[in-house]
């Protein structure tokens, strides 16, 4: 289906983004076949080198090339939604209309944070919330929830970094979803990473990578340090953006470089 197909689709109010089901996350599902205009170039669209860099990393293992696609401030609008798969599908029908040709394969990431007891604040609003209140509005909020017991503050204070990844791979949209589960601290912690990442102390990891409960030392732990002190490889571990790009590409063939 090339793009004019796609927008005829919208035009007539049929959304192309109801079409594919996510699959679950983690259990190795593959897509049967290659779609037949599926190119080995998949156009992100990012400005943060970061993003683009881990991405291109992950990628290349299917033999897939991934290019930036920045484009200039205020050419995708920011979808007014609440969860983040509707920001994802909407920055993604959006920037197809900038893809260098028919046909080519685009990206696209959101992640937020969201606290429990803010009933899911910030949320989608994670960027806008950090450019206004920043880390010490967020502490204030939740200011009122102490507690001397180790445990009982980390469930009164329960977050999560959530992230999903949605991908337009020539005809059909594929969603990969990632969650990091945690706590926010009580006081602003080192100043490493970026956003929120000096007020979230993530949850103790298992063997396999699952959260274990608060108390319980995991087989990966940052000993109650946010992201904000702790370095890039440790916090690669625990990352909901690896884990969405991970269930991503759990529904990708695998595909041979172009010549």
């Amino acid at each position: 289906m090339g793009e004019h197909d796609l927008h005829s689709r919208l035009a007539a109010k049929e959304s192309p983004f109801n079409w594919v089901h996510p699959l679950p996350y983690g259990h190795g599902h593959r897509l049967p076949a290659q779609p037949p205009c599926m190119s080995t170039t998949v156009w992100f669209l990012t400005s943060n080198p970061g993003k683009l860099e881990e991405a291109q990393h992950h990628f290349q293992e299917l033999g897939i090339e991934v290019k930036g696609l920045d484009l200039p401030e205020d050419t995708i609008l920011e979808p007014q939604a609440g969860d983040l798969e509707t920001v994802a599908r909407s920055k993604l029908a959006q920037a197809l209309a900038h893809l260098p040709h028919e046909g080519a394969m685009v990206m696209v990431e959101d992640a937020g944070l969201f606290v429990d007891a803010l009933d899911g604040f910030p949320g989608v609003y994670s960027s806008y919330a950090f450019s206004t209140i920043g880390n010490h509005g967020i502490l204030r909020l939740l200011s009122h929830l102490v507690d001397d017991d180790p445990v009982r503050i980390k469930n009164l204070r329960s977050a999560s970094f959530e992230a999903v990844a949605a991908l337009w791979d020539g005809e059909n949209v594929l969603l990969g979803k990632g969650v990091c589960k945690g706590a926010i601290a009580t006081k602003v912690q080192g100043e490493a990473g970026f956003g929120f990442d000096p007020i979230f102390i993530p949850a103790d990891l298992d063997d396999s990578g699952e959260p274990v409960s608060p108390g319980v030392l995991g087989a990966v732990s940052t000993h109650g340090q946010t992201f904000g002190v702790v370095g890039p490889y440790t916090k690669h571990q625990f990352s909901h953006r690896r884990r969405a790009l991970e269930d991503l590409l759990s529904q990708l063939p695998l595909l041979e470089p172009d010549e």
